[in-house]
Protein backbone atom coordinates (compact mmCIF):
# COMPACT_ATOMS: atom_id res chain seq x y z
CA UNK A 1 0.00 0.00 0.00
CA UNK A 2 1.16 3.60 -0.63
CA UNK A 3 1.86 5.96 1.99
CA UNK A 4 -1.09 8.33 0.87
CA UNK A 5 -3.93 5.10 1.81
CA UNK A 6 -1.38 4.57 4.81
CA UNK A 7 -2.35 8.33 6.19
CA UNK A 8 -5.72 8.24 5.14
CA UNK A 9 -6.64 4.95 6.49
CA UNK A 10 -5.67 6.15 9.92
CA UNK A 11 -8.97 8.22 9.73
CA UNK A 12 -10.84 6.25 7.47
CA UNK A 13 -14.58 5.44 8.77
CA UNK A 14 -14.90 1.98 6.93
CA UNK A 15 -15.40 -0.34 9.20
CA UNK A 16 -12.47 -2.86 8.38
CA UNK A 17 -9.77 0.33 9.35
CA UNK A 18 -12.18 0.19 12.48
CA UNK A 19 -11.28 -2.88 13.31
CA UNK A 20 -7.90 -2.81 12.41
CA UNK A 21 -7.30 0.20 14.06
CA UNK A 22 -8.28 -1.83 17.46
CA UNK A 23 -5.14 -4.17 16.69
CA UNK A 24 -2.80 -1.05 16.59
CA UNK A 25 -4.29 0.31 19.76
CA UNK A 26 -3.85 -2.80 21.55
CA UNK A 27 0.04 -2.98 20.85
CA UNK A 28 0.92 0.67 20.56
CA UNK A 29 4.37 -1.05 20.11
CA UNK A 30 3.69 -3.22 18.46
CA UNK A 31 3.58 -7.41 19.40
CA UNK A 32 6.17 -8.44 21.97
CA UNK A 33 9.29 -10.28 20.23
CA UNK A 34 7.67 -8.78 16.51
CA UNK A 35 5.57 -12.25 16.75
CA UNK A 36 2.66 -11.83 14.16
CA UNK A 37 -0.58 -10.51 14.65
CA UNK A 38 -2.82 -13.65 14.62
CA UNK A 39 -6.50 -13.36 13.29
CA UNK A 40 -8.86 -16.69 13.91
CA UNK A 41 -11.91 -17.93 12.71
CA UNK A 42 -13.75 -21.24 13.70
CA UNK A 43 -15.68 -24.11 11.98
CA UNK A 44 -17.52 -26.44 13.55
CA UNK A 45 -16.64 -29.96 11.04
CA UNK A 46 -20.33 -31.37 12.28
CA UNK A 47 -21.17 -30.08 8.91
CA UNK A 48 -20.03 -28.85 5.69
CA UNK A 49 -18.87 -25.15 4.84
CA UNK A 50 -21.58 -22.51 4.10
CA UNK A 51 -22.42 -18.94 3.39
CA UNK A 52 -21.74 -18.47 7.01
CA UNK A 53 -18.33 -19.88 6.39
CA UNK A 54 -17.86 -17.50 3.32
CA UNK A 55 -19.30 -14.77 5.20
CA UNK A 56 -16.53 -15.40 8.21
CA UNK A 57 -13.35 -15.62 6.65
CA UNK A 58 -14.10 -12.94 4.07
CA UNK A 59 -14.89 -10.33 6.40
CA UNK A 60 -12.26 -11.26 8.25
CA UNK A 61 -9.71 -11.26 5.62
CA UNK A 62 -10.67 -7.44 4.98
CA UNK A 63 -10.05 -6.49 8.54
CA UNK A 64 -6.60 -8.37 7.96
CA UNK A 65 -5.53 -6.49 4.90
CA UNK A 66 -6.85 -3.19 6.49
CA UNK A 67 -3.98 -3.58 9.04
CA UNK A 68 -2.01 -4.59 6.77
CA UNK A 69 -2.50 -0.98 5.07
CA UNK A 70 -2.00 0.26 8.36
CA UNK A 71 1.15 -1.50 9.73
CA UNK A 72 4.06 -3.35 8.23
CA UNK A 73 3.76 -5.75 11.20
CA UNK A 74 3.56 -9.85 10.25
CA UNK A 75 0.36 -11.54 10.19
CA UNK A 76 -1.16 -14.67 10.36
CA UNK A 77 -5.08 -16.06 9.72
CA UNK A 78 -5.88 -19.50 11.36
CA UNK A 79 -8.86 -21.22 10.12
CA UNK A 80 -9.37 -23.81 13.13
CA UNK A 81 -11.46 -26.50 13.32
CA UNK A 82 -13.17 -27.70 16.56
CA UNK A 83 -12.90 -31.71 15.63
CA UNK A 84 -12.36 -32.66 19.19
CA UNK A 85 -16.30 -31.93 19.31
CA UNK A 86 -18.35 -35.08 20.25
CA UNK A 87 -21.10 -35.91 17.57
CA UNK A 88 -24.11 -34.82 19.24
CA UNK A 89 -26.56 -36.08 16.38
CA UNK A 90 -26.51 -37.58 12.93
CA UNK A 91 -26.83 -35.07 9.59
CA UNK A 92 -29.95 -35.37 7.69
CA UNK A 93 -27.60 -35.08 4.32
CA UNK A 94 -24.82 -38.22 5.00
CA UNK A 95 -24.60 -41.76 3.62
CA UNK A 96 -24.22 -44.45 6.29
CA UNK A 97 -26.34 -43.01 8.86
CA UNK A 98 -26.74 -45.85 10.79
CA UNK A 99 -22.95 -46.56 11.37
CA UNK A 100 -22.88 -42.96 12.31
CA UNK A 101 -25.21 -43.31 15.41
CA UNK A 102 -23.11 -46.39 16.97
CA UNK A 103 -20.56 -43.22 17.54
CA UNK A 104 -22.78 -40.57 19.15
CA UNK A 105 -20.48 -38.77 21.45
CA UNK A 106 -17.25 -39.48 20.24
CA UNK A 107 -15.07 -36.80 19.07
CA UNK A 108 -15.58 -36.10 15.14
CA UNK A 109 -11.99 -36.73 14.66
CA UNK A 110 -12.40 -40.27 15.97
CA UNK A 111 -15.35 -41.65 13.75
CA UNK A 112 -15.16 -43.15 10.29
CA UNK A 113 -16.28 -41.11 7.15
CA UNK A 114 -19.84 -42.16 6.46
CA UNK A 115 -18.00 -40.97 3.03
CA UNK A 116 -15.54 -43.62 2.70
CA UNK A 117 -13.20 -41.49 1.46
CA UNK A 118 -11.39 -40.28 4.38
CA UNK A 119 -9.87 -41.54 8.11
CA UNK A 120 -12.16 -39.82 10.19
CA UNK A 121 -15.77 -37.84 9.24
CA UNK A 122 -14.00 -34.71 10.60
CA UNK A 123 -10.98 -35.41 8.36
CA UNK A 124 -14.10 -35.44 5.24
CA UNK A 125 -15.38 -32.03 6.50
CA UNK A 126 -11.64 -30.53 6.93
CA UNK A 127 -10.75 -31.11 3.55
CA UNK A 128 -14.30 -29.97 2.13
CA UNK A 129 -13.64 -26.91 4.62
CA UNK A 130 -9.95 -26.38 2.63
CA UNK A 131 -11.05 -26.94 -1.12
CA UNK A 132 -14.04 -24.70 -0.31
CA UNK A 133 -11.78 -21.90 1.25
CA UNK A 134 -9.01 -22.46 -1.51
CA UNK A 135 -11.73 -22.32 -4.65
CA UNK A 136 -12.51 -18.58 -3.44
CA UNK A 137 -8.28 -17.81 -2.71
CA UNK A 138 -8.30 -17.18 0.47
CA UNK A 139 -5.08 -16.82 2.21
CA UNK A 140 -5.18 -18.98 5.63
CA UNK A 141 -3.49 -21.58 7.80
CA UNK A 142 -5.51 -24.79 8.68
CA UNK A 143 -5.18 -25.82 12.15
CA UNK A 144 -7.60 -29.12 13.67
CA UNK A 145 -8.37 -29.03 17.25
CA UNK A 146 -8.10 -32.58 17.35
CA UNK A 147 -4.08 -32.42 16.21
CA UNK A 148 -3.36 -29.46 18.98
CA UNK A 149 -4.92 -31.66 21.50
CA UNK A 150 -3.22 -35.46 20.57
CA UNK A 151 0.13 -33.38 19.88
CA UNK A 152 0.37 -31.98 23.73
CA UNK A 153 0.08 -28.28 21.98
CA UNK A 154 -2.29 -27.58 24.28
CA UNK A 155 -1.13 -29.58 27.37
CA UNK A 156 0.49 -26.47 29.03
CA UNK A 157 -2.73 -24.66 28.78
CA UNK A 158 -4.75 -27.91 30.15
CA UNK A 159 -2.69 -27.63 32.96
CA UNK A 160 -3.34 -24.04 33.04
CA UNK A 161 -7.48 -24.62 33.20
CA UNK A 162 -6.60 -27.41 35.99
CA UNK A 163 -4.57 -24.60 38.01
CA UNK A 164 -7.39 -22.17 37.66
CA UNK A 165 -9.76 -24.60 38.18
CA UNK A 166 -12.42 -22.97 41.19
CA UNK A 167 -11.49 -19.85 39.24
CA UNK A 168 -13.20 -21.16 36.27
CA UNK A 169 -15.96 -22.39 37.98
CA UNK A 170 -16.74 -19.52 39.19
CA UNK A 171 -17.14 -17.52 36.20
CA UNK A 172 -19.39 -20.53 34.53
CA UNK A 173 -21.43 -21.34 37.17
CA UNK A 174 -23.34 -18.08 37.79
CA UNK A 175 -24.66 -18.63 34.20
CA UNK A 176 -26.06 -22.27 34.53
CA UNK A 177 -29.36 -23.36 35.37
CA UNK A 178 -29.44 -25.48 39.02
CA UNK A 179 -29.84 -29.03 37.07
CA UNK A 180 -27.23 -28.01 34.63
CA UNK A 181 -24.33 -26.62 37.82
CA UNK A 182 -24.87 -29.81 39.00
CA UNK A 183 -23.09 -31.89 37.08
CA UNK A 184 -20.79 -28.78 34.71
CA UNK A 185 -17.35 -29.34 34.79
CA UNK A 186 -14.91 -27.33 31.98
CA UNK A 187 -12.98 -30.29 31.70
CA UNK A 188 -14.64 -33.62 29.48
CA UNK A 189 -12.75 -36.42 29.68
CA UNK A 190 -12.45 -38.68 27.25
CA UNK A 191 -13.25 -42.24 28.09
CA UNK A 192 -10.96 -45.18 28.03
CA UNK A 193 -13.69 -47.40 27.27
CA UNK A 194 -15.99 -46.47 24.54
CA UNK A 195 -14.11 -43.60 23.39
CA UNK A 196 -17.47 -41.29 24.39
CA UNK A 197 -17.05 -37.45 25.71
CA UNK A 198 -18.10 -37.32 28.85
CA UNK A 199 -19.80 -34.84 30.34
CA UNK A 200 -19.41 -35.50 34.60
CA UNK A 201 -18.06 -33.89 37.00
CA UNK A 202 -14.06 -34.05 37.67
CA UNK A 203 -11.50 -33.89 40.75
CA UNK A 204 -8.80 -31.98 39.79
CA UNK A 205 -5.55 -34.87 41.22
CA UNK A 206 -2.45 -33.38 40.32
CA UNK A 207 -2.00 -30.25 38.30
CA UNK A 208 0.96 -30.87 37.12
CA UNK A 209 0.53 -34.49 35.97
CA UNK A 210 -2.41 -33.26 34.77
CA UNK A 211 -4.55 -35.71 36.36
CA UNK A 212 -8.22 -35.89 37.03
CA UNK A 213 -10.86 -38.21 39.18
CA UNK A 214 -14.31 -39.26 37.54
CA UNK A 215 -16.85 -41.57 37.10
CA UNK A 216 -17.18 -44.00 33.68
CA UNK A 217 -20.32 -44.29 32.18
CA UNK A 218 -20.13 -47.72 33.63
CA UNK A 219 -19.71 -46.50 37.03
CA UNK A 220 -15.78 -47.23 37.58
CA UNK A 221 -14.30 -44.52 39.42
CA UNK A 222 -10.87 -43.51 37.31
CA UNK A 223 -7.80 -41.41 37.48
CA UNK A 224 -6.68 -40.32 33.86
CA UNK A 225 -4.81 -37.91 32.59
CA UNK A 226 -6.36 -34.60 30.46
CA UNK A 227 -2.95 -34.24 28.66
CA UNK A 228 -2.10 -35.97 25.40
CA UNK A 229 -5.77 -35.77 23.20
CA UNK A 230 -7.17 -37.40 26.57
CA UNK A 231 -9.55 -34.84 27.28
CA UNK A 232 -11.08 -31.91 25.76
CA UNK A 233 -12.50 -28.56 27.25
CA UNK A 234 -15.83 -27.40 27.17
CA UNK A 235 -16.86 -25.14 24.47
CA UNK A 236 -16.66 -21.52 26.85
CA UNK A 237 -13.57 -22.44 28.42
CA UNK A 238 -12.16 -23.98 24.85
CA UNK A 239 -12.55 -21.23 23.16
CA UNK A 240 -10.62 -18.86 25.85
CA UNK A 241 -8.00 -21.41 26.09
CA UNK A 242 -7.40 -21.56 22.36
CA UNK A 243 -7.21 -17.47 22.47
CA UNK A 244 -4.49 -17.54 24.96
CA UNK A 245 -2.32 -20.99 23.64
CA UNK A 246 -2.67 -19.68 20.38
CA UNK A 247 -2.46 -15.85 21.10
CA UNK A 248 -5.27 -14.93 18.88
CA UNK A 249 -5.82 -10.89 19.02
CA UNK A 250 -8.54 -10.94 16.42
CA UNK A 251 -12.17 -12.97 15.58
CA UNK A 252 -14.78 -11.84 14.77
CA UNK A 253 -18.02 -13.54 15.60
CA UNK A 254 -21.97 -13.52 15.78
CA UNK A 255 -24.73 -11.61 17.92
CA UNK A 256 -25.90 -15.21 18.48
CA UNK A 257 -22.29 -16.24 20.35
CA UNK A 258 -22.11 -12.65 22.34
CA UNK A 259 -22.60 -14.65 25.91
CA UNK A 260 -20.27 -16.82 24.82
CA UNK A 261 -17.79 -14.85 24.01
CA UNK A 262 -18.32 -12.81 27.45
CA UNK A 263 -17.92 -15.63 29.56
CA UNK A 264 -14.68 -17.01 27.24
CA UNK A 265 -13.56 -13.45 27.70
CA UNK A 266 -13.49 -13.96 31.42
CA UNK A 267 -12.07 -17.18 31.26
CA UNK A 268 -8.77 -16.19 29.02
CA UNK A 269 -8.28 -13.42 31.44
CA UNK A 270 -7.95 -15.97 34.43
CA UNK A 271 -5.64 -18.09 32.39
CA UNK A 272 -3.72 -14.85 32.09
CA UNK A 273 -3.97 -13.96 28.62
CA UNK A 274 -6.12 -11.16 27.39
CA UNK A 275 -9.49 -12.06 24.85
CA UNK A 276 -9.11 -11.07 21.54
CA UNK A 277 -10.46 -7.87 19.49
CA UNK A 278 -13.29 -8.50 17.19
CA UNK A 279 -16.85 -7.81 16.07
CA UNK A 280 -20.00 -8.96 16.62
CA UNK A 281 -21.81 -9.19 13.74
CA UNK A 282 -25.32 -9.27 13.13
CA UNK A 283 -27.09 -12.71 11.51
CA UNK A 284 -28.76 -13.27 7.79
CA UNK A 285 -32.39 -13.50 7.57
CA UNK A 286 -34.78 -15.27 5.14
CA UNK A 287 -37.29 -13.50 3.23
CA UNK A 288 -39.75 -13.90 6.00
CA UNK A 289 -37.29 -11.71 8.22
CA UNK A 290 -36.24 -15.28 10.44
CA UNK A 291 -33.07 -16.39 11.50
CA UNK A 292 -31.11 -18.19 8.60
CA UNK A 293 -30.82 -21.81 10.06
CA UNK A 294 -29.04 -24.41 8.40
CA UNK A 295 -31.22 -27.27 10.13
CA UNK A 296 -34.32 -25.74 8.86
CA UNK A 297 -32.54 -24.70 5.63
CA UNK A 298 -34.55 -21.18 4.85
CA UNK A 299 -32.26 -18.84 3.21
CA UNK A 300 -29.80 -19.24 0.38
CA UNK A 301 -27.19 -21.15 0.37
CA UNK A 302 -23.49 -20.33 -1.10
CA UNK A 303 -24.42 -22.17 -4.41
CA UNK A 304 -27.73 -20.74 -5.17
CA UNK A 305 -25.82 -17.35 -5.00
CA UNK A 306 -23.19 -17.79 -7.63
CA UNK A 307 -25.94 -19.67 -9.59
CA UNK A 308 -27.12 -16.24 -10.49
CA UNK A 309 -24.74 -13.73 -9.09
CA UNK A 310 -21.03 -13.47 -8.86
CA UNK A 311 -18.44 -14.18 -6.17
CA UNK A 312 -17.43 -10.09 -5.46
CA UNK A 313 -21.50 -9.30 -5.59
CA UNK A 314 -21.29 -11.82 -2.62
CA UNK A 315 -18.64 -9.91 -1.05
CA UNK A 316 -20.46 -6.69 -1.70
CA UNK A 317 -23.56 -7.68 -0.07
CA UNK A 318 -21.39 -9.26 2.84
CA UNK A 319 -19.06 -6.01 3.43
CA UNK A 320 -22.72 -3.67 3.40
CA UNK A 321 -23.28 -2.87 6.97
CA UNK A 322 -22.11 -6.08 9.33
CA UNK A 323 -23.90 -4.81 12.21
CA UNK A 324 -27.50 -4.31 10.59
CA UNK A 325 -29.33 -7.79 10.14
CA UNK A 326 -30.03 -8.39 6.14
CA UNK A 327 -32.26 -10.36 4.58
CA UNK A 328 -30.51 -12.83 2.56
CA UNK A 329 -32.72 -14.41 -0.51
CA UNK A 330 -32.55 -14.69 -4.22
CA UNK A 331 -34.21 -11.33 -4.72
CA UNK A 332 -31.07 -9.66 -3.08
CA UNK A 333 -28.96 -10.92 -6.01
CA UNK A 334 -29.88 -8.46 -9.00
CA UNK A 335 -29.28 -5.28 -6.49
CA UNK A 336 -26.58 -6.64 -5.17
CA UNK A 337 -24.62 -7.61 -8.59
CA UNK A 338 -25.37 -4.00 -10.18
CA UNK A 339 -24.85 -1.74 -7.07
CA UNK A 340 -21.22 -3.65 -6.95
CA UNK A 341 -20.56 -2.92 -10.64
CA UNK A 342 -21.35 0.82 -10.01
CA UNK A 343 -18.76 1.22 -6.92
CA UNK A 344 -16.62 -0.70 -9.26
CA UNK A 345 -17.47 1.66 -11.78
CA UNK A 346 -16.30 5.05 -10.10
CA UNK A 347 -13.39 4.03 -8.02
CA UNK A 348 -10.43 4.88 -10.08
CA UNK A 349 -12.07 8.47 -10.26
CA UNK A 350 -12.40 8.78 -6.69
CA UNK A 351 -9.95 10.76 -4.19
CA UNK A 352 -8.18 8.35 -1.78
CA UNK A 353 -9.80 9.11 1.12
CA UNK A 354 -13.24 7.97 -1.29
CA UNK A 355 -11.38 4.80 -2.48
CA UNK A 356 -10.59 3.62 0.96
CA UNK A 357 -14.61 3.70 1.77
CA UNK A 358 -15.41 2.28 -1.33
CA UNK A 359 -16.95 -1.24 -0.82
CA UNK A 360 -14.64 -2.52 -3.78
CA UNK A 361 -11.49 -1.38 -2.38
CA UNK A 362 -12.03 -4.24 0.25
CA UNK A 363 -13.33 -6.79 -2.02
CA UNK A 364 -10.18 -6.63 -3.94
CA UNK A 365 -7.65 -5.50 -1.62
CA UNK A 366 -6.88 -2.03 -3.69
CA UNK A 367 -6.36 -4.02 -6.58
CA UNK A 368 -9.67 -3.24 -8.21
CA UNK A 369 -10.36 -3.90 -12.20
CA UNK A 370 -11.34 -1.60 -14.61
CA UNK A 371 -13.64 -2.96 -16.13
CA UNK A 372 -17.39 -3.41 -16.02
CA UNK A 373 -20.05 -5.71 -18.16
CA UNK A 374 -21.78 -3.86 -21.11
CA UNK A 375 -25.87 -3.89 -19.39
CA UNK A 376 -26.75 -4.13 -15.69
CA UNK A 377 -28.56 -7.37 -14.02
CA UNK A 378 -31.33 -5.42 -13.99
CA UNK A 379 -31.60 -4.24 -17.87
CA UNK A 380 -31.14 -8.25 -18.48
CA UNK A 381 -34.17 -9.31 -16.30
CA UNK A 382 -36.00 -6.74 -17.83
CA UNK A 383 -35.19 -7.91 -21.74
CA UNK A 384 -36.25 -11.74 -20.18
CA UNK A 385 -39.22 -10.32 -18.85
CA UNK A 386 -40.27 -8.45 -22.15
CA UNK A 387 -39.84 -11.66 -24.20
CA UNK A 388 -41.77 -13.97 -21.66
CA UNK A 389 -42.02 -17.53 -23.26
CA UNK A 390 -41.89 -16.12 -26.68
CA UNK A 391 -38.85 -15.45 -27.14
CA UNK A 392 -37.01 -17.22 -30.11
CA UNK A 393 -33.92 -19.11 -30.64
CA UNK A 394 -32.07 -15.68 -31.90
CA UNK A 395 -33.70 -14.11 -29.13
CA UNK A 396 -32.47 -15.65 -26.20
CA UNK A 397 -29.06 -16.42 -28.34
CA UNK A 398 -28.80 -12.31 -28.00
CA UNK A 399 -28.98 -12.46 -24.77
CA UNK A 400 -26.71 -15.29 -24.03
CA UNK A 401 -23.96 -13.09 -25.66
CA UNK A 402 -24.50 -10.44 -23.74
CA UNK A 403 -24.89 -12.47 -20.31
CA UNK A 404 -21.53 -14.30 -21.28
CA UNK A 405 -19.32 -11.19 -21.25
CA UNK A 406 -20.27 -10.34 -17.49
CA UNK A 407 -17.37 -12.46 -15.21
CA UNK A 408 -18.01 -14.70 -13.40
CA UNK A 409 -15.87 -16.35 -9.97
CA UNK A 410 -13.26 -15.01 -10.25
CA UNK A 411 -10.17 -15.48 -7.13
CA UNK A 412 -10.28 -12.04 -5.29
CA UNK A 413 -9.01 -12.17 -1.73
CA UNK A 414 -5.45 -13.08 -2.64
Amino acid sequence: MTTDFRTAALDSKAWPYEEARKLLKRYPEGKPGGAPIIFETGYGPSGLPHIGTFNEVLRTTMVRHAFQTLSDAPTRLIEFSDDMDGLRKVPDNVPNQAMLATHLGKPLSRIPDPFEKFESFAAHNNAMLRDFLDRFGFEYEFISSASQYEAGVFDDALKGVLRNYAAIMGVMLPTLRKERAATYSPILPISPKTGIVLQVPVEVVNVEQGTIRFTDSDGEVLVQSVLGGQAKLQWKVDWAMRWVALGVDYEMYGKDLIDSGVQSGKIARVLGGRPPEGLIYEMFLDEKGEKISKSKGNGLTLEQWLDYGTQESLSFFAYREPKKAKQLHIGVIPRAVDEYFQFRGSYAAQPVEQKLGNPVHHIHNAAVPDTNPPVTFGLLLNLVGVLGAGATAEQVHAISAITSKVPLRPNSMR
